[in-house]
């Protein structure tokens, strides 16, 4: 079978969106209304002064949000003690929450003509429009939406988890831990980046814009400079009125270790810029280009192979990248280089210019193909500028690696780090333990609606009277103490609290589940008792079933019986006495332990298996002595034995026509009963000297021969 085919790639052409407007804004607008709404209606009321308040606010505001997005009616808000035990209403319909969300409604569609402009589409190009976000399904939004693409909007994807699940595919993808389908998405950057940096030779500012707006990520590109001392580049977002925040510096970025040429000229420094998969900028690498001229003949040919494995050792560390390229090879490669948009001047410009060997506009990760490029037009000229009578000259090019210092602005030390695990964890410990409180302090709330709902309805006969009034008024003092000063009261408190209502409440609810376990647990036992003694009464008629017990392992069986019976009797008896406030005379644990006594006391004796029956030995076999069989004899002289020449008298003449008349019986079957020699007729196709029927049987005729 085939391989599957992979899914096509996924490239973002542009990105463009208003980084202040969401679905919290719709939200702010109901608050702000029912704010001042509440503050015309109920006598000055303060909503916001209220941390609490107006958080139930918010979250009522979202659910007519969302009753709004299907109804077009108008839509009751209702909130029981708001404020000071105030009970707020109010309403609100599709066409007024429009209103006043008209300048928020504004701003839907800016962000769509942006994005057409930057990828350079039409209308007709747009084959289909899916949204996502849970504030998508504001008809409103639709509508203006669906009038800017004069398409209809497309609701396939989930609009909550779409972007949950992207986020969770995207890190199963980057994570080893997991396998899955690979997927190719090509990002684009949402913020132009630059770089600026200072010329030795004039005391001016260099700048340069290394990735547009929608330049396709991840990507890199190599850029070359002309220094002879280490140097800084700053990198910073080139339109800081887009940022939604302030500071458009990324950082700055010191390349060390550079020295000039022998001969004094700037040496050629190489910088990787990358910006990576997560949209993040930084250089990844410089290296400096090293090139030695090699002449190409016998001898230096022959020095360089005696001195090949000294210079791969000293290149060993600061030379990871070692090539040699002849002028027929520079050539080549000087032709492929001639495309690339940033192709390198010679070394003859001024040491300010800067130049790339990546093609801004080329839409591909980086190869080593465009970063050697340059170094191939450089050889091929320097080898092709010799008269043609000169010695051929190659050039040996080196990168040798150079240390580069960064300073982020938004990177944080070591320490503060730390400083911000060290927090977090404390935030979790505190988000935890207050959780705690909380879970105590429902628990005690809980137990108070409880048991008030439950002493005058199930647990009514378990409880007395005085005891269900001291009970009551637990309750209600426990009640009045939650809503006031015990509102904010530490964790010991509520189980301080809930262990003295415990005292009172626990007692009532274990005489309730006991009633209702034991009547169960005296069955159970009843029966256990019943199924023993049946099994002792077999024992004494005489059952074969249970004959082989011994009759002292019976008579304890027997005895324990009789003692559980007993102690039955009188725990029913006692409990029958009492009434279902009082405490129990027997609980179901001890008639559940009782139980267990007599199982241990009588299953051992009662399941005793039945010893196996000895084997009885085998009979002895009853041996015969088998006659004598006819020996084959030599041929008798007819002379010599006048008597035998009676056919009927001496049988066969000797145990080969015997045999072979049983042979003749066997493959013949019934027929051969008939065909058989007069001799033979008497045998019924037996030989002599053969068992027949199980029976030794001789000879039908003897002979002794001399």
């Amino acid at each position: 079978p085939s391989l599957p085919t992979p899914p096509p790639p996924l490239q973002v052409l542009a990105t463009s969106f208003d980084p202040y407007l969401g679905g919290r804004d719709f939200d702010d607008v109901l608050v702000d209304y029912f704010c001042t709404d509440f503050h015309a209606r109920y006598h000055k009321l303060d909503v916001r002064s209220r941390p609490r308040s107006l958080l139930r606010l918010y979250q009522e505001c979202e659910k007519l949000k969302k009753l709004m997005s299907a109804n077009s009616t108008d839509i009751p808000i209702n909130i029981e003690c708001f404020v000071d035990e105030i009970d707020v209403s109010g309403r609100m319909n599709r066409a007024h929450f429009e209103e006043l969300c008209a300048p928020l409604l504004s701003r839907v569609e800016k962000p769509l003509k942006e994005i057409m402009e930057q990828a350079n589409l039409k209308m007709d190009d747009v084959c289909s429009v899916e949204i996502v976000g849970g504030a998508t399904r504001i008809p409103s939004i639709k509508e203006r939406i669906l009038h800017f693409f004069g398409k209809e909007v497309r609701t396939t994807l989930n609009a909550d988890e779409a972007v949950a699940r992207g986020c969770a595919l995207q890190c199963a993808m980057l994570s080893p831990a997991f396998k899955v389908r690979d997927f190719s998405v090509t990002d684009a950057v949402p913020y132009p980046i630059s770089l600026r940096w200072t010329s030795e030779v004039e005391d001016n500012e260099g700048h340069c814009e290394v990735f547009g707006r929608g330049h396709a990520i991840p990507f890199s590109k190599v850029l070359t400079f002309y220094r002879k001392h280490p140097f800084q580049l700053q990198a910073a977002y080139s339109d800081p009125a887009s940022l939604p925040f302030p500071n458009p510096n990324i950082g700055s970025y010191v390349v060390q270790s550079v020295c000039a040429r022998p001969d004094g000229d700037s040496a050629k420094v190489k910088v990787k810029v990358r910006v990576n998969g997560h949209g993040i900028f930084g250089v990844s690498g410089a290296s400096l280009v090293d090139k030695t001229p090699v002449p190409d003949n016998a001898a230096g040919n022959a020095g360089n192979a005696g001195n090949a494995g000294n210079e791969s050792q000293e290149a060993g560390s600061s030379v990871p990248m070692e090539t040699e390229l002849s002028s027929a090879a520079a050539a080549a490669a000087a032709a492929a280089a001639a495309n690339a948009q940033g192709a390198e001047a010679g070394s003859s410009k001024e040491e300010s210019e800067m130049q790339t060997d990546a093609d801004e506009g080329a839409q591909l990760p980086e190869s080593p193909g465009s970063e050697a490029a340059g170094e191939a037009k450089e050889a091929s000229g320097e080898a092709g500028s010799g008269a043609p009578d000169t010695k051929k000259q190659r050039v040996k090019v080196r990168n040798v690696e150079l240390p580069v210092e960064s300073h982020l602005v938004w990177e944080l030390t070591r320490e503060q780090l730390h400083c911000f695990v060290e927090n977090e964890g404390k935030m979790i410990m505190q988000d935890r333990l207050e959780k705690e409180r909380i879970d105590a302090k429902n628990a005690v709330e809980e137990f108070v609606y409880e048991y008030r709902e439950k002493i005058c309805g199930v647990y009514e006969k378990f409880v007395g009277d005085q005891d269900r009034a001291k009970l009551s008024e637990l309750l209600e003092r426990t009640e009045e103490w939650l809503y006031e000063e015990g509102e904010d009261q530490p964790k010991q408190s509520y189980l301080d609290k809930l262990a003295e209502l415990k005292k009172l409440g626990a007692p009532i609810q274990d005489r309730f589940r006991e009633n209702e376990d034991r009547p169960r647990a005296f069955d159970e036992l009843g029966r256990l008792v019943q199924q023993y003694s049946k099994v002792v009464e077999a024992f004494k008629s005489g059952d074969e079933k249970y004959e082989h017990l011994a009759r002292e392992e019976v008579a304890r069986v027997e005895g324990a019986l009789a003692e559980a019976q007993a102690w039955l009797n009188d725990a029913m008896n006692q409990q029958a006495k009492r009434s279902l406030h009082q405490q129990p005379a027997v609980t179901v644990a001890e008639i559940h332990s009782k139980r267990k006594e007599l199982e241990s006391a009588c299953k051992p004796v009662v399941t005793k298996p039945k010893p196996k029956p000895e084997p009885e030995a085998p009979p002895k076999a009853e041996t015969s002595t088998p006659p004598p069989q006819a020996q084959p004899q030599p041929q008798a002289q007819p002379q010599a034995q006048p008597q035998a020449s009676n056919p009927e008298q001496n049988g066969p003449a000797n145990g080969h026509e015997a045999s072979g008349g049983q042979q003749q019986q066997q493959q013949g079957g019934g027929g051969a009963k008939g065909k058989a020699p007069p001799g033979q007729a008497g045998a019924e196709g037996s030989s002599p000297g053969q068992p027949h029927n199980g029976e030794t049987r001789g000879p039908a005729t003897r002979m002794d021969l001399d």
